[in-house]
This record gives structure tokens, C-alpha cells and sequence, in this order.
């Protein structure tokens, strides 16, 4: 089903890709069927998130004979949210938006059934919810399970744990998620803020299609950061506990000191005195740190800059 440029667009599949381009055309394969079993007049819209390979190049060459499909590259590689952020800012479906990654470890087969459980529902999202993940290390498993059960205990948003940003949304939802400014972006957080019903569609995770992880460790602590400092202030309470916890060890071991000096015999050293230095100054400056994370948030969001920039986007609904 090709969809012309005066029809209303119904369904806006929104797919960022980094360095994709061995997995393109088995991803545009899939996702089209899942879409054509919706019967629903629909786009797909891919997003390159500065890309060093070629994929760029590949969806221009699909682009030239699709008229369902609408390229996106930005500048540079911004990041997963902000590559996701930018797409949802161009879809153009009235109703439905349907979020997943290039990887195809999400299937697209499940939005027939995650729009079937949604219409029946009346629900506002539908997030797919991992029963099993393959292709997928322990130390992976462990950490996001750790990540997920920290980020329950330390936010008064309900996160649903082992999710990803794989979900089908409604229009009304994604028009409350554009009107949020943030740069520290964690998405499946701010859907979840949003609020209106929300419910789950349990699957067996793939691994992935072509191609390597995009989420190295280093990607993971950044996202698990914005998350707790975009929907906790939990660290701050926790820090300023910490910190009178110590300070009363501290005014403890000093009257200690006191009582030993004038009533016992005391040792000459400084083992004791060192090893209670270390300590309070390593507390000192993990509060800090606290403290100075959540400052450069407010540095960052202060300066005011454009989330993202746009290199190039073509779309034959123009």
C-alpha cells in the first residue's frame, strides 16, 4: 500500500538508525508487511543518527522508489533519544505512532496485535515488555535488571521494568511528549510521566539481526544518569543523609578522642586519624558530585539550545 501525499496518514513508524546499513533492507521488508496487515495508510520514517557507515546512502536509494518512506539525517550523531526525539517530531500520523530500533531484536510483527490489544483496551500505549532476551551477555542482563529495580526504588514514576522504547502510542500522547523541553532525554521515563492508560504486550526479544550493540557501557551509565536525575531527587535527599550520618560519626569520633585523652592511655599514630579522613572526604565528594550533576543539568538546560539539527530530510508528504 503506497500512501499518496493528499491522504491522511494513520500510522507513523519512527525507526532511528546508526551504522545500520547491513540490516536496511531486511528491516524495511518487515516493517512494510507489518504495516500492510494494519491496513492503515501509514509512513516509515528512518532516521540516521550521523552514521559513519553507509547507511545513509542505502536509504536514499530506498527512498527514490517508496513513496511510503521519509528520511532524517542529523548533523552529527546526537544519541539514540534525541535521534528518536527528532523522528517523533516529524511524524505525521493523526492516530497511531509506533516506535522501534533498526536492530530488529523488537519485532514489527507485533504491531497488529499491540494495535488490536490497544483499540480493545482503549489504551493510549501499548509498550512491549521483554519476557526473555537473547543474544544478550549475563553481565547485560544483570545490569539492566539492577538498573531497572534502582529506578523503581529512587523515582515516583512508574517505570515498568525490562522495556525498552519499543511501543505504539497514540497521537494525543505524542503531542503532551513534544511539548517536554529536556535535553537529558530518557524516553520510555517521560511516556510513562505522561500518564493516561498504559499497558503491557509481553515478547521474546531477538538478537540482533546485523551488526554490533550501539549501547557500549559507557552509553548505558549515560542513559541510567539521565534517568535518575531526570525523574529523581532522590540522590540529593540521599546525599544530604549520608552526610549527616557522617558528620554525626564524625562528632562521635571527635568526643571519643576527647574521653580517650584525658581518661586512657592513647597510642601515638595516625592510622585511625587517616583512615576517618579518607573516609569523610571521599563522602564529601561523592555528595559533591551529587550536588554538581544535578547543577550541570540546570547548566545545560539554561543555555537553551536546539535538542538536535538537521542535515537533511525528504519525504514525499511535503
Amino acid at each position: 500500500m503506497n500512501t499518496e501525499s493528499n491522504e491522511t496518514i494513520d500510522l507513523s513508524v519512527v525507526i532511528p538508525c546508526y551504522n545500520e546499513e547491513c540490516g536496511i533492507s531486511e528491516l524495511l521488508r518487515r516493517v512494510k508487511l507489518a504495516c500492510q496487515n494494519t491496513n492503515l495508510h501509514y509512513e516509515i520514517l528512518l532516521i540516521d543518527d550521523g552514521s559513519s557507515d553507509s547507511t545513509w546512502e542505502k536509504l536514499n536509494q530506498y527512498y527514490q522508489d517508496d513513496s511510503t518512506l521519509s528520511i532524517l539525517r542529523l548533523s552529527r550523531n546526537h544519541g539514540h533519544q534525541l535521534a528518536l526525539t527528532a523522528g517523533l517530531s516529524k511524524a505525521r500520523s493523526k492516530k497511531y505512532i509506533f516506535v522501534m530500533d533498526a536492530d530488529l531484536q523488537d519485532p514489527p510483527e507485533l504491531l497488529s496485535p499491540m494495535l488490536q490489544l490497544m483499540q480493545n483496551e482503549g489504551a493510549d500505549v501499548v509498550y512491549g515488555q521483554r519476557k526473555h532476551r537473547a543474544g544478550e551477555s549475563h553481565f547485560k542482563l544483570i545490569t539492566a535488571s539492577l538498573f531497572y529495580r534502582t529506578l523503581r526504588f529512587l523515582t515516583s514514576v512508574n517505570i515498568p521494568a525490562d522495556t525498552g522504547d519499543f511501543r505504539l502510542m497514540t497521537r494525543r500522547v505524542l503531542d503532551v511528549f513534544l511539548d517536554m523541553p529536556e535535553h537529558a532525554r530518557f524516553i520510555r521515563g517521560m511516556i510513562s510521566w505522561i500518564g493516561f492508560k498504559q499497558i503491557p504486550i509481553l515478547y521474546d526479544r531477538d538478537p540482533r539481526f546485523a551488526g554490533t550493540t550501539k549501547y557500549p557501557l559507557s552509553k548505558m551509565l549515560k542513559l541510567a544518569f539521565d534517568a535518575i536525575t531526570s525523574f529523581s531527587i532522590k540522590p540529593l535527599q540521599i546525599s544530604i543523609i549520608a552526610g549527616g550520618l557522617f558528620a554525626f560519626l564524625g562528632i562521635c569520633g571527635f568526643i571519643y578522642s576527647l574521653i580517650s585523652y584525658f581518661f586512657f592511655h592513647t597510642v601515638k599514630g595516625w592510622t585511625s586519624l587517616v583512615s576517618m579522613f579518607s573516609i569523610m572526604s571521599s563522602v564529601q565528594f561523592i555528595i559533591l558530585g551529587v550536588i554538581g550533576e544535578y547543577i550541570g543539568r540546570i547548566y545545560l538546560e539554561s543555555q537553551r539550545r536546539p535538542l538536535f539539527m538537521i542535515a537533511d530530510y525528504k519525504s514525499s508528504h511535503d
